[in-house]
């Protein structure tokens, strides 16, 4: 019989951790003119306080002195790895702020624990583009509008109306996430949310959320929100 010559083909082999850092660094430095400095800040200050300590403490101990200092090296190599995870999620954020389906991003991808929400919104305007989104959490139902505040404030009373027909006893409060003033940045939406008073125990968080799903009717016809987290840096020209 003849054997069968052909090869299956192969996956294109993924970027190792070092390569997706560096990705992750260009991009982060070509929409984040601050972050090369900060992240060269956040560096040198551990680095310095181990210096100091070393001079200071190890009493003349060569290994003492070698001991701090690269004690203060690994600090400021994990300071500046978390300031380049949190600029460069700013960074990402900053180039999906302002289309349809942003805040649905973060919704999936930033929340914290003590929070859910869902990355396909319950209110559309088909005309504007704008939404409404819902979280919930320890703080309540939080709806968040997408798009300009004037539209979307009615969009949101209407949601409250609905909320309140079934959960009159929980607090619902209002966030806006647009280009008009007053309005909370893109990145910021997790930490806003996070900033609320929290009024439930996690037993009724999670009853006012299945509560909460009969609301929702079938999907709405519109794209799913965009993966800051997947997004590649554009090539130059």
């Amino acid at each position: 019989m003849a054997r069968n010559t052909e090869k299956t083909p192969k996956k294109p082999k993924e970027p190792g951790r070092l390569k997706q850092m560096w990705q992750v660094f260009k991009m982060t430095r070509r929409y984040d003119s601050h972050a090369v400095w900060i992240m060269a800040l956040g560096f040198a200050l551990p680095v310095i306080v181990g210096v100091v300590l070393a001079l200071v403490l190890a009493g003349g101990n060569v290994f003492g002195m070698v001991m701090w200092i690269l004690a203060g090296v690994l600090a400021g190599l994990l300071a500046a790895l978390i300031i380049l995870g949190r600029r460069a999620e700013r960074a990402a954020y900053k180039q999906i702020e302002g289309q349809p389906g942003a805040v649905g991003a973060v919704l999936r991808s930033s929340l914290r624990r003590s929070w859910t929400g869902s990355e396909m919104p319950i209110a559309v305007n088909g005309k504007t583009q704008d939404a409404v989104y819902r979280a919930v959490g320890r703080g309540g139902v939080v709806l968040i509008g997408e798009g300009s505040k004037t539209r979307t404030t009615k969009m949101q009373e209407d949601e409250r109306r609905k909320v309140l027909r079934i959960l009159p006893n929980v607090p619902v409060t209002f966030i806006n996430v647009g280009p008009d003033a007053g309005t909370v940045p893109l990145h910021r939406v997790p930490r806003t949310l996070a900033k609320i008073k929290p009024t439930l125990t996690k037993p009724e968080v999670l009853a006012v959320s299945n509560r909460l799903t009969s609301l929702s009717s079938s999907p709405l016809p519109i794209p799913k929100g965009i993966d800051p987290m997947r997004m590649r840096p554009q090539r130059g020209r």
